[in-house]
């Protein structure tokens, strides 16, 4: 336990900051959950907005959350890109020489 009073005062920020942190992961969690079960445009600003949000509180680290924006962003242009129509290769039928 800490012993002079403003150890006792950090200890108890640190408890308080914890909470806020943990909290706002949560809500980031389950934010995102939201958005995979459904991919859209409009989850994915609010999954965005709540990573630029933790990043600004450094409750993410910078390429965290680069990362996690480009993977997000990748699952709503995969949905809208259609795959093109697979076409036979043409077969060349060699000749012997003689």
């Amino acid at each position: 336990m800490p012993i002079g009073r403003s150890a006792k005062k950090s200890l108890r920020k640190s408890i308080k900051n914890k909470k806020v942190n943990n909290a706002f992961k949560i809500k980031i969690k389950a934010s995102i959950k939201k958005f995979l079960e459904k991919p859209d445009q409009k989850s994915l600003d609010e999954v965005n907005s709540l990573l630029d949000k933790a990043l600004k509180k450094n409750i993410l680290k910078r390429n965290k959350v680069a990362r996690l924006k480009s993977r997000y962003s990748r699952k709503i242009e995969v949905k809208k890109v259609t795959p093109k129509k697979a076409t036979p290769k043409k077969v060349v039928k060699k000749t012997k020489k003689m």
